[in-house]
């Protein structure tokens, strides 16, 4: 055990101090941040006031588009030739003109709206117009046939289907609701990350054995250690440089999202804006900035409510879990050949299994309690991403323990049969090795 040691002790101390870990430690945090804040950033520095003139002659509007933060209504009684030259010298950002037809034909009518302006048209400002002036024709639609447009209106404000997940449980306690959403997104990122981490990592074991072998290092090392010592100590070292990494991630993406929260989103969804907001806006034109805060407030709400206590605990026994599996198939190919153009012949078969777990997490996903699902969960090349896509779903705590418990075992065989391989291959120079070749390795005592 000193010998395994002092040898991941090195593993880990050599890759720690390089300078591509260091970079990387302090990137990823940065790149994983980034993702989830520079697009709220963008949007909240490009909030421009978009002012659009209405020139209605239907009526149908009848002044209700409804403005928001960013696009303000303002109404024209003129003619499209004079709204025209007043959209060149002003400030406007752009002309909806809405046409009266022959025959009062609001479905004839939709049809000619035209959208003019000075440069080209945002999408999003498109689409909101098209949705307020959709709005608008609905109600004279239904105003024309005796229904009442506030009854409507009231109707449409009211409504607004979001069932909660609820989970049956005969303890009160258990019986919390859960968002089916968020544990898609969570459990699909987490799949994803065990994926590339698995393959990051092992490759650089396959790469480090490769290197020692023909760099000849290895003969000086192995009259010190064991051969399966040594694959230990390399697979074990580089797992710790992977944990190192990931809790360093953890810690620091953690740290920038908190002072994001804190400093940015949390003021501008705070209790006081809402307030602020109805205040402002007697005629309830900002509904829709109020309903835009309310979501994003239960949005991190939902958030908290993940159970993050198990599910950072279960990514890095999954993380280790599958690393070393893979990790010990990986050295053993490392040992087995002589250069990385070798290993093709090798790699692909070996991580089959891998890919495709991570092809099936999709239809994990769609149905997470499933007999495929519970049964990829089961099988130790499969489970460190089945698994980790399940978790999100509150998955039966014996699936949890059966699942974690084959992993193991399927570790310890793999790190078996690597280190029959590893022991014959890792001083065997310039032979083209074969999978018969393999198996006779396997078979030596």
């Amino acid at each position: 055990m000193g010998k395994i040691g002092l040898i991941i002790r090195r593993e880990y101390l050599t890759r720690v101090k390089k300078k591509s870990f260091i970079i990387m430690t302090i990137l990823g945090p940065l790149l994983i941040a980034a993702i989830g804040i520079v697009p709220v950033w963008l949007a909240k520095s490009n909030e421009t006031i978009r002012k659009i003139q209405v020139l209605d002659e239907t009526g149908i509007s009848e002044g209700q588009l409804q403005s928001n933060s960013n696009i303000i209504f303002t109404y024209l009684n003129s003619s499209l030739d004079e709204a025209k030259e007043n959209l060149k010298t002003s400030d406007t950002y752009a002309l909806v003109y809405i046409p009266a037809g022959q025959d009062d034909n609001l479905l004839v009518t939709q049809r000619n709206i035209k959208l003019f302006s000075r440069e080209q048209v945002s999408l999003n400002v498109k689409v909101y117009i098209e949705n307020q002036i959709e709005k608008q024709i609905e109600r004279a639609l239904l105003k024309s046939q005796g229904v009442d447009k506030e009854l409507v209106a009231s109707i449409e404000k009211s409504v607004n289907v979001n069932m909660k997940t609820i989970p049956l449980d005969e303890s009160p306690a258990k019986d919390a609701s859960y968002d089916v959403e968020l544990s898609t997104t969570i459990g699909a990122i987490g799949g994803m990350l065990i994926y590339f981490f698995i393959f990051l990592f092992g490759a650089q074991v396959m790469r480090g054995v490769i290197e020692e072998k023909t760099n000849r290092i290895v003969e000086v090392i192995i009259s010190s250690v064991k051969p399966f010592q040594l694959m230990m100590g390399k697979i074990i070292g580089i797992a710790l440089v992977g944990l190192t990494q990931f809790l360093l991630w953890v810690i620091f993406t953690a740290a920038i999202y908190s002072t994001f929260m804190n400093t940015v989103v949390k003021e501008k969804y705070s209790a006081d804006k809402i307030e602020m907001l109805m205040q402002n806006s007697p005629d309830g034109t900002a509904v829709e900035d109020i309903d835009e805060i309310i979501e994003n407030q239960q949005l991190f709400e939902r958030v908290n409510s993940i159970n993050w206590a198990l599910l950072i605990p279960a990514f890095i026994f999954y993380f280790l879990g599958g690393y070393l599996l893979y990790g010990s198939l990986f050295a053993a190919i490392g040992s087995a050949v002589d250069n990385d153009a070798d290993t093709q012949q090798f790699v692909l078969p070996i991580t089959v299994p891998l890919i495709f777990s991570f092809v099936m997490a999709q239809t994990v996903l769609n149905d997470p309690t499933g007999t495929v699902a519970r049964w990829l969960s089961f099988i130790p090349f499969t489970s460190p991403i089945i698994m980790m896509v399940r978790l999100p779903f509150q998955v039966e705590v014996w699936e949890l323990v059966v699942s974690m418990l084959s992993l193991i075992a399927g570790f310890i065989l793999t790190t078996w049969l690597a280190g029959k391989i590893y022991r014959t291959g890792i001083l065997m120079y310039g032979k083209k090795v074969s999978w018969k070749e393999l198996a006779k390795w396997l078979r030596y005592k």
